[in-house]
């Protein structure tokens, strides 16, 4: 299981956000591609961008500093999501060196996208579900759809989806321990791994989550992204990727 750590660029600075509201952000810093050579160096083996602005603006709008973070550290591998509505923005960042794209609010108005972006990019993309109570929101999270995580999942079983990141919305930003009943409900019912995200803030999310990762049916847990956490030392990456790798992954 990979610990994935998050950096959300919010007006070209990397920041983090509280339940995903927009006017409750918190800047960690000025230099993204700075902080993304940070976690470079605590070990991070992936890492988890999303561009704000281009969420909530529906179409990218920091790109730039995505393009600098992937040609400054190009063995990373960088899943990036927000504002991704259409196949010329995943190309966009296919052609910047980006490894995997997030398809969100996409996914439940559009959902021919997710299947031709699979098709274009086979083994590239991911669906982003972001939940609360369990149906999923759109459009940076400000509007909730009828669709629940596990319908919209199910959609998307035979398309070629890499994985899902699945989040909490409530618990995003909050520190209050990732919901892992939700998560691991989720990864039992779906065919396509799932990454967890919303609201770790220590190791003993990191166990929790490990525990359950395995799943009798289902593709189970492949990752946890957390960014609070980390910012703020309640969790140490190298600790955490290290518990996860002595666990068998």
């Amino acid at each position: 299981m990979l610990v994935i750590p998050a950096i959300d660029l919010k007006d070209g600075q990397c920041v983090r956000l509280r339940q995903g509201r927009m006017e409750d952000s918190t800047v960690f810093s000025d230099d993204p591609v700075t902080m993304a050579g940070h976690w470079v160096e605590q070990g991070a083996r992936r890492l988890h961008i999303v561009d704000l602005n281009g969420a909530f603006a529906g179409t990218p709008v920091n790109g730039e500093i995505v393009t600098a973070i992937v040609a400054a550290y190009p063995d990373l591998p960088v899943q990036i999501g927000g504002g991704i509505r259409n196949l010329e923005s995943a190309q966009f960042y296919i052609d910047a060196g980006v490894n995997f794209i997030i398809i969100g609010t996409a996914a439940v108005k559009d959902p021919d996208l997710v299947k031709s972006a699979c098709e274009s990019f086979p083994g590239k993309i991911i669906v982003g579900l972001d939940a609360v109570d369990g149906k999923v929101a759109t459009e940076g999270w400000a509007d909730v759809s009828e669709v629940t995580a596990i319908e919209l999942a199910e959609k998307f079983s035979d398309a070629g989806v890499a994985a899902i990141v699945y989040t909490d919305i409530a618990r995003d930003g909050m520190l209050q321990g990732c919901n892992v009943e939700a998560t691991v409900g989720l990864a039992r019912q779906s065919s396509i791994p799932v990454i967890a995200s919303g609201g770790v803030a220590k190791l003993a999310d990191i166990v929790d989550l490990k525990a359950s990762a395995q799943t009798e049916t289902g593709a189970g847990i492949i990752g946890a992204i957390t960014g609070r956490a980390l910012y703020e030392g309640t969790l140490d990456l190298r600790e955490a990727q290290s518990y996860c790798d002595g666990e068998g992954n």
